[in-house]
């Protein structure tokens, strides 16, 4: 039997203490901060919901981010099942594995590897170029965004390098920040009764209103809100007592995040009007800062303090973002090099048991990722952030369909839980809903990177490409394995 799946109460944590992250380092509320950093709520309404609200489904948008909750809440359902019988910091690539065979998930392992880092490096263009402005407003020191985005960096391997722990608590400091701000406007605006139209909940999330316009943008931009809380699995190693803690952070994570997203976007339009709200985003959008929409009316609500401090926390959320997924990516790494499908040396650990040579690798990754962008002028928003959060959502959304799958095979060969809701119906309605994604963001992804078609082409074969090169390595070590034996 395989050393991860462990029907038996066997778990990975029985391997040699060399091969195994450090366990019961986090609980549920250590890995709901791990997965709401990654979502860093502050950039996901700030960049999201103006777009959606705009060109999307209008005042409707926060009945889109409802429907994107309900999708994953059913992704969830098996993923979690599949995580009882299965601990491993691989998550994506070893489920998928489980049940399409271990082809199909080599090429996931190199899709999941793809996705977290071209997403980080996405987010190091933004909070580059978000800090550099900040700092040349508040003290005349006008850096070139990269300075910023090599000097944290350095940083963020030096902070993961120190243990999960420490990263859990420098997180649980920053998204607390970040997510007061953007609750406690929402709840005070719910309790005054909304903006100058009211609550506006029927124009908000009636039928009518959910269909308006184009409501496949809005779902689109809501399900990329939602990239990250799969990290849940990823931290099972690393979890007390991963069969109970790590059902429950999923579930609470997906839960958490499509409350705050539904009710913050509710808000917004509230406070704009659901009738002037589009007009609004519209306005935001041209003057080329689309925070705007979001910002006035907190500031409105606060003071125009608030205005000094919300560029602050954007800064803070998007590293929030990259510590998060430089630890999701240096623990696939580490789940890749043991499972032989990476060198060996990748799988080292330090005296805190944690994978500082996949970190090392990771940062390694980051640089060449960005680098080109810096050397050749290309702007970090427009450019960076824009194309790569893009292609990190397809490549994500694509990993999520076939885990889904996985589950109802995998479940249906080893009879290891015959509960139908939670191995069959569930995952089965939420692949529907993820192949429509997938779908809606093919469809709307020259929107969605906000680049030309061209453009959008090259980044959507990127997947296939990379996928199929992982398939390719595996094959190749595989045969080099058997030439050798």
């Amino acid at each position: 039997m395989d050393s991860h799946t462990v029907p038996a109460e066997r778990t990975v944590r029985d391997a040699p203490a060399t091969a195994a992250l450090k366990p019961d380092a986090l609980g549920v509320l250590g890995i709901l901060f791990f997965v709401l950093s990654g979502q860093a709520p502050l950039t996901g309404i700030a960049g999201a919901t103006p777009i959606s609200v705009a060109i999307g489904n209008g005042a409707g948008t926060p009945a889109a981010y409802l429907l994107a909750g309900a999708v994953i809440l059913l992704f969830s359902v098996g993923f979690v099942a599949m995580g009882r019988h299965v601990v491993d910091a691989g998550a994506f690539y070893t489920y998928i594995g489980k049940g399409l065979g271990r082809t199909t998930g080599a090429g996931s392992a190199a899709v999941a590897l793809f996705s977290y880092c071209v997403i980080q490096a996405a987010m190091y263009g933004l909070y580059g170029a978000t800090l550099s402005t900040l700092v040349a407003h508040d003290t005349g020191l006008d850096l070139p965004w990269w300075v910023w985005t090599l000097a944290t960096m350095a940083l963020v391997q030096a902070l993961a390098a120190t243990g999960i722990e420490v990263g859990a608590k420098v997180l649980a400091l920053l998204v607390c920040a970040e997510f007061t701000v953007l609750l406690v406007f929402g709840l005070v605006t719910l309790a005054k009764g909304g903006g100058p139209e009211g609550l506006g909940t029927a124009a908000s999330f009636s039928p009518s209103a959910a269909l308006q316009g184009a409501p496949g943008v809005a779902v689109m931009f809501a399900v990329a809100s939602m990239f990250g809380f799969e990290a849940t699995a990823i931290y099972g190693e690393e979890a007390r007592d991963p069969k109970r803690t790590v059902p429950r952070a999923t579930y609470l994570s997906v839960v958490v995040v499509t409350c705050f997203f539904a009710l913050t976007s509710w808000m917004l339009v509230s406070a704009h009007g659901a009738s002037g709200a589009p007009e609004a985003a519209a306005a935001a959008l041209a003057g080329g800062d689309a925070s705007d929409f979001v910002f006035a009316p907190i500031a409105a609500q606060f003071g125009h303090w608030i205005d000094t401090v919300l560029p602050v926390l954007l800064a803070t959320s998007l590293f929030a973002g990259i510590l998060t997924f430089h630890n999701s990516a240096n623990r696939y790494l580490f789940a890749l090099s043991r499972d032989r499908l990476l060198p060996r040396g990748l799988g080292r650990l330090n005296a805190r048991r944690a994978p500082w040579a996949a970190g090392c690798a990771q940062t390694v990754i980051a640089l060449a990722l960005v680098v080109p962008f810096a050397l050749l002028g290309k702007d970090p928003v427009v450019s960076l952030f824009s194309w790569f959060s893009g292609l990190a959502v397809l490549a994500m959304m694509l990993l999520y369909l076939l885990t889904s799958v996985s589950v109802i095979v995998f479940f249906r060969r080893t009879g290891l839980d015959r509960r139908r809701w939670n191995t069959v119906l569930a995952p089965a309605l939420g692949a529907a809903g993820l192949a429509g994604a997938v779908w809606l963001i093919l469809a709307n992804f020259t929107t969605l990177i906000g680049g030309d078609t061209g453009t959008a082409v090259r980044l959507v074969l990127s997947v296939p490409v990379v996928m199929l090169l992982g398939i390719g390595a595996d094959r190749l070590r595989r045969r080099g394995t058997t030439v050798t034996g």
